[in-house]
């Protein structure tokens, strides 16, 4: 007994000498590579604008500006009921769970079950026969009858012990992909501001282009008009009347497209608001002005996209994401301890009965020694993904500042394009007006008329199509800046369960 006890105090010693080791390893020490932000050199201004910063446009409501209260209701209407926006907003609640699911890993897994069972046996024997013998001499032969009861429960419990950082890595890929769930209902958020208000710059340019062929119906017909009395005075020929015929048909012929046009965008206003297509055609029949901007768009400079577009964000949380998948491929290599220990208890009801408790504890080491390359595979793909996604990151911030270089050319084009066609609808007027003054004298023919009127028409037209132009191009441009992209969108606070998670990897 005394050897037990020096034996044990040894025992003892070496445990206290274990102890800070274990500590560490308990602790861990996390593999792959740390995560930093990508960085790459940006122009201090864009092409055309002064190079100073925009600030933060995320809050920005632009479509504010074309002060047009339809739009702004349904631009309202459907922030939070856009179909790609929802999906958007669901996948946050997927990332929430994967969070919960990475994290899970770290903490010790305890399972329970429990069983009972019954049998038994019953049947005439041959041999050795049990009897019974009564008070009065009168023997019972005996049958064999035997029956047993077993109920038995056990309680298991295994801890994977994170020494390389598997689970930390795990939760820090998780954690990021929740980031990017978040800048991805901006992105959609955008995309539906964009579409949404090009699609109503359409629904208005079309029943705008509607009203002009009908202003150029009635000039065309009273035109016809005229034509046919001044033949009836003997100063026009037949061929005078069919000229100004044809012009009128022609006219007719152009609105049914018009309408299609307009009554297509109306549905597509509809899907966008997420309920059935043409719902939304009566509040838009009735017809409003062409939407045009009352403010010009502060551009900021390139190096404001990298916090103000949602995309390139997405696209830097991806990577970090990615970037931590490389230490959990690289932890794989690396042993790994598991600590295991099982409480089972049984009690048997039988002819022998009794109560059997059982347990057992001790530690799994798992030493990966030959898998024919596949786990150095595994970081090598690892790797190579994230690599991509830094690629993927890199050519997203290069789309960004493209997009805003081509809008704002555009833009700018745009006004002098718009301020220019108002001078030649202007001048188109006044030829239309004195070529029918001379027609009437005498003075000219009915082509001239004819002519002015088609010149007024087309630049009618043109001036309409060039306004569509314009604010098509201001949304692209406030849009390619992200402009209002974080109005209504959820705050990305951490769930009760993420909040679990994140005690979890505090305790590693």
């Amino acid at each position: 007994m005394g050897r037990l006890y020096r034996g044990s105090g040894k025992t003892m010693k070496i445990a206290r000498s274990l102890l800070p080791l274990t500590m560490l390893l308990l602790s861990g020490c996390v593999v792959g590579p740390d995560y930093n932000a990508p960085d790459t050199a940006l122009p201090g201004k864009f092409s055309e604008a002064a190079g100073k910063s925009a600030g933060d446009t995320t809050l920005n409501p632009w479509w504010e500006n074309f002060r047009d209260k339809r739009m702004n209701e349904l631009v309202s209407r459907g922030m939070n009921e856009n179909l790609s926006v929802l999906q958007a907003m669901e996948r946050i609640t997927e990332a929430q769970a994967n969070v919960v699911a990475a994290g899970a890993g770290a903490w010790p897994q305890i399972n329970g079950g429990g069983s009972a069972t019954a049998s038994g046996s019953d049947g005439s024997l041959l041999k050795r026969q049990s009897t019974t013998v009564l008070a009065d001499g009168t023997v019972i032969p005996g049958s064999s009858h035997t029956q047993s009861r077993v109920a038995s429960g056990n309680v298991g419990a295994s801890w994977l012990l994170d020494l390389f950082g598997q689970y930390a890595r795990s939760r820090e890929s998780a954690n990021a992909s929740l980031d990017a769930a978040y800048d991805n209902v901006n992105v959609a958020r955008l995309a539906y501001l964009s579409e949404l208000t090009t699609t109503y710059i359409s629904v208005r340019f079309f029943q705008e282009a509607l009203a002009l062929n009908r202003e150029n119906l009635a000039s065309r017909r009273e035109t016809l008009k005229l034509t046919q009395d001044i033949r009836a005075a003997g100063a026009a020929s037949s061929l005078d009347v069919v000229q100004a015929e044809g012009l009128v048909n022609q006219t007719l012929a152009e609105l049914p497209p018009l309408e299609t046009g307009f009554y297509q965008s109306a549905n597509r206003v509809a899907t966008l608001l997420g309920v059935p297509a043409a719902t939304v055609t009566p509040e838009l029949i009735r017809a409003g002005s062409q939407p045009y901007p009352r403010h010009s768009t502060k551009v900021g400079v390139p190096a404001d996209l990298i916090r103000n577009r949602p995309d390139i964000r997405a696209a830097e949380r991806t990577l970090a994401a990615a970037t931590a998948e490389i230490g959990v491929a690289e932890s794989q290599l690396y042993p790994a301890l598991t600590l295991d220990g099982t409480i089972g208890a049984a009690r048997t009801l039988s002819a022998v009965s009794g109560n059997l408790t059982s347990w057992s504890f001790g530690p799994t080491l798992t030493v990966p020694i030959f898998n024919g390359g596949a786990l150095r595979a595994q970081v090598d793909i690892a790797d190579s993904v994230a690599k991509q996604q830094y690629f993927a990151w890199k050519q997203t911030v290069l789309n960004a500042i493209e997009e805003v270089e081509n809008a704002q050319a555009a833009l700018i084009r745009d006004y002098q394009t718009v301020a220019a066609l108002r001078r030649l609808v202007a001048s188109n007027e006044e030829a239309l007006s004195l070529a029918r003054e001379s027609y009437r004298g005498g003075a000219s023919t009915i082509l001239d008329v004819l002519d002015a009127e088609r010149n007024v028409a087309n630049s009618r037209l043109t001036l309409a199509s060039a306004i569509r132009s314009l604010a098509s191009d201001y949304v692209a441009l406030n849009v390619a800046i992200g402009g209002g992209s974080a109005i209504e969108t959820p705050v990305p606070t951490p769930s009760p369960n993420r909040k679990v998670a994140s005690a979890a990897a505090a305790t590693q």
